[in-house]
């Protein structure tokens, strides 16, 4: 897409799959041109806010997309009213800057979309939501088959079990998926964290390290790799 066509936007983008499919979405639109990514980071930790992976990782993502990224930074634990107060500051320079709307991942959680658009319009913007009510089976099989890749970096061990994280997100990952758990972790049930993929002109090296548990959810933790190195050992990047 030219850097002239569509109108500019913003994106709430979390680095995970949900996030690549909808700008990827728009980006192939010519509607629409995303000229920030927004994710939000909880300050203790250097971490992208619920999916625990490393603030440099979604920096370093974020660059090879070759869009800018907005941190709000929250601290652990955040409140409600804090997280809204600090998205709300976000979104008023948005308005200030003339973004006039602001796009999201979501796909069929309806209070979720009713909740951002009303955050939204105290700032005087709108929502944008390319990718809502598409079956996430399809979306999911569409990610895997136009080339992302994705390694699950979140798991809620209630719902799945904790085996999953660290798990690349492909067709096997799908197959081995219970019945009752969304092909897109919709309800929450895992995140992702995208290292390939037709957003990015670059893969992101990534190696998988130690998982932990904590507050009630598990997590693999991902280290930025070498690329060079891994390409001479002979192990494919991120997997």
């Amino acid at each position: 897409m030219s850097a002239g066509a569509g109108e500019r936007i913003a994106m709430c983008f979390s680095g995970g799959k949900d996030s690549a499919l909808a700008l990827h979405a728009l980006q192939q639109s010519g509607t629409w041109r995303v000229e920030t990514l927004i994710t939000t980071v909880t300050d203790a930790y250097e971490r992208v806010s619920m999916h625990g992976v490393r603030r440099a990782l979604v920096r370093d993502q974020a660059e090879a997309i070759g869009i800018p990224l907005v941190e709000v930074v929250v601290p652990p634990q955040s409140s409600n009213e804090i997280y809204e107060r600090a998205m709300g500051e976000a979104f008023d320079r948005l308005y200030e800057d003339g973004i006039r709307r602001v796009a999201f991942g979501d796909i069929f959680l309806e209070d979720l979309r009713e909740y951002r658009e009303r955050q939204l319009a105290a700032s005087g913007l709108e929502g944008l939501f390319p990718i809502w009510r598409q079956p996430t089976g399809a979306l999911a099989r569409t990610f895997i088959r136009d080339g992302f890749e994705a390694i699950a970096v979140c798991i809620n061990p209630a719902v799945l079990d904790a085996s999953f994280a660290g798990r690349s997100f492909d067709a096997r990952f799908l197959a081995d998926l219970p019945e009752w758990v969304d092909p897109c972790g919709e309800n929450g049930e895992f995140h992702t964290f995208v290292w390939d993929g037709p957003i990015l002109p670059r893969p992101i090296p990534v190696a998988r390290g130690e998982v932990v548990e904590r507050d009630g959810f598990v997590f693999c933790d991902l280290l930025a790799a070498d690329a060079d190195i891994t390409a001479a050992q002979g192990v494919a990047v991120g997997r």
